[in-house]
C-alpha cells in the first residue's frame, strides 16, 4: 500500500541495472524512490505513465558551462587545443555573474532535455576581469548554483584552484580572473560556499601546470576534510606531460600521487596520455577517470586508455566537457567505439557497463552516491528514452539497453524526472519554456 503523499510512476520498460524489465511501478515519496514494483502489467490508477525505456538519470561529470557559447565557432578552420584555448579565453573574458547565470541556466536546461539529472561543473571563472573579486567573492559560483536550480537539475560545483599559466609562470591576462593568488586564499573563498538540497560543493585542481606542486596538498586536504569530490584535468595533452617532466622530473600522475591528490574521492578528467606506471597509480589508488570523448575528439586530444584504467581499478564516468554536443548516450558509445578503432576489436564494454558509467558511477564521482539507480531509497531521478523513434524503432524492448546506448541520441529523451518532479515532459522543459531561444539569447549576449 502506498503512502497518501506518494506519487507513482509506471514505467513501460525499465533498466534495473542488469536487465530491462517490462511493467515497473516506482512509488516516490519526499523525492526518493519508496518502492520498486515489478510485474505491473498496466498503469495503476493515477500513475504517471512513462512509455519507452526508463533508466536512472544521467550524470554529466565534467562540464564547463560557458564553453557552450563556443559551439560552431571553434569548428571553423583548423588549429590545436592551444589555439582553441585562446578563443575560449576571449569568451571567458566577457562573462559576468548575470550573463553566466543566463547561459548556464539554458545549458543546464539543454542537459535536462538530454536526460541529465546531475552535472559536475568544473568552475574556475571566479573573479572580475583583471582578477578583482566581486563584492560577493563567490558571485560566479552562486550564479551557477542558481542556474542549476532554475533548470531543475542537481549540481556539484567543483570549485577550481587555478593559480599559474604554467610551471613557474604567473597567470596571464586572461587567467587573472581565475586566480585567488594562493591555494590558502582559494580555500578561504570556497569555504564560504554552502550546500543545499540540489547542490553539493567539491574541489578541483585545474591541472598540474595551473597549481604549483607545493600547493597541491592544500587543495587535497580541503577536499579530504570535507569528504568532498576532488577533480583534476590530467594528462590531456602531451605538452603538459613534457613540461611536467622538465620541471619536476616526473609525470603529472606521479606528481599528484606524491602530493596526496590521488584516492577514491578523486577523479582525473581525460587521463589521456599515461604511462603504464601512471595507470597503475590511478587504478591502485581507486582514483576515478572521467572520459569526455566528444571533446577529446573535437580537440584532437587522443584516445585515452579507458579500458586499461578500469582493469587497473579506476571507476569510469563520462562528461560533455566543452559541450561540442550535450549527449551522454553519445559519450557512452564513443568510449566503446573509440576503443574499437584503437584496438580493432569489438566489445570492450557491455551496453549495461557503459550506461553504468553514465549513471551510478558518474553520480558517485560527483558525491551523489544515493543517485544513479532505480532502487528503494535512491533519489527519484530518472529519464525515459523513446523506443519508437526513427533511431530506436525495431529492436525488441529486451534489447533496450543496447538500443539506447548504441542507437539513441539526446533527441530521443522523452521525460526527465528529478526528485520525483517532471523537469522534462514529452520532450519539453517544464521550467524553461523555450530552451533554444534561451541558449541563442545567452550566447548572443556574450558576442555583443
Amino acid at each position: 500500500m502506498t503512502h497518501p503523499h506518494t506519487r507513482t510512476y509506471w514505467l513501460e520498460h525499465a533498466w534495473l541495472g542488469t536487465h530491462v524489465e517490462p511493467g515497473v511501478a516506482l512509488d516516490v515519496a519526499d523525492g526518493r524512490i519508496a518502492a520498486v514494483r515489478t510485474d505491473v502489467t498496466g498503469p495503476p490508477p493515477g500513475a504517471e505513465v512513462l512509455r519507452g525505456l526508463t533508466v536512472p538519470g544521467l550524470a554529466d561529470a565534467h562540464s564547463h558551462a560557458f564553453h557552450r557559447a563556443l559551439r560552431g565557432t571553434v569548428q571553423v578552420g583548423s588549429g590545436t587545443f592551444w589555439t582553441w584555448r585562446e578563443v575560449m579565453y576571449a569568451t571567458a573574458d566577457r562573462l559576468t555573474p548575470d550573463s553566466y547565470h543566463e547561459l548556464a541556466r539554458a545549458v543546464y536546461a539543454e542537459m535536462a532535455l538530454a536526460g541529465v539529472t546531475a552535472v559536475g561543473e568544473f568552475h574556475y571563472v571566479h573573479h572580475a576581469p583583471g582578477g578583482t573579486p566581486y563584492a560577493d567573492p563567490n558571485a560566479m559560483g552562486e550564479a551557477l548554483l542558481a542556474a542549476a536550480a532554475d533548470a531543475g537539475i542537481r549540481i556539484t560545483l567543483l570549485d577550481t584552484c587555478y593559480l599559474s599559466a604554467g610551471f613557474g609562470r604567473p597567470p596571464n591576462t586572461h587567467q587573472r580572473r581565475f586566480s585567488d593568488g594562493s591555494a590558502d586564499a582559494w580555500a578561504q573563498r570556497c569555504s564560504a560556499l554552502r550546500e543545499r538540497d540540489h547542490a553539493r560543493i567539491g574541489a578541483a585542481i585545474h591541472s598540474v601546470r595551473a597549481v604549483p606542486a607545493d600547493q597541491l596538498e592544500t587543495v587535497a586536504r580541503w577536499a579530504q576534510e570535507r569528504r568532498a569530490p576532488l577533480h583534476v584535468h590530467l594528462s590531456e595533452q602531451t605538452a603538459e606531460n613534457d613540461a611536467c617532466l622538465a620541471a619536476h622530473g616526473r609525470t603529472p600522475t606521479r606528481l599528484l600521487a606524491d602530493h596526496g591528490v590521488l584516492g577514491p574521492r578523486t577523479t582525473g578528467v581525460h587521463n589521456t596520455h599515461l604511462t603504464d606506471e601512471d595507470i597503475a597509480l590511478i587504478g591502485g589508488s581507486g582514483t576515478g577517470t572521467c572520459m569526455c570523448p566528444t571533446t577529446e575528439r573535437d580537440l584532437a586530444d587522443g584516445i585515452g586508455p579507458a579500458a586499461a584504467l578500469q582493469r587497473a581499478g579506476s571507476p569510469l564516468s563520462l562528461g560533455s566537457d566543452s559541450h561540442a554536443v550535450i549527449d551522454l548516450l553519445e559519450e557512452a558509445r564513443a568510449m566503446e567505439l573509440d576503443e574499437r578503432l584503437r584496438t580493432r576489436t569489438r566489445g570492450h564494454w557491455t551496453a549495461a557497463a557503459l550506461l553504468r558509467a553514465a549513471t551510478a558511477d558518474g553520480h558517485a564521482a560527483l558525491g551523489w552516491a544515493d543517485a544513479g539507480t532505480l532502487e528503494h531509497g535512491a533519489l527519484a531521478d530518472f529519464t525515459t528514452i523513446a523506443l519508437d523513434s526513427v533511431r530506436t524503432a525495431g529492436p525488441p524492448p529486451r534489447l533496450g539497453t543496447e538500443t539506447a546506448v548504441f542507437a539513441a541520441t539526446a533527441a530521443d529523451v522523452r521525460h526527465t524526472v528529478v526528485g520525483g518532479r517532471h523537469v522534462v515532459r514529452d520532450g519539453a522543459h517544464t521550467l524553461v519554456p523555450d530552451v533554444p531561444r534561451a541558449l541563442a539569447r545567452a550566447v548572443d549576449a556574450l558576442r555583443a
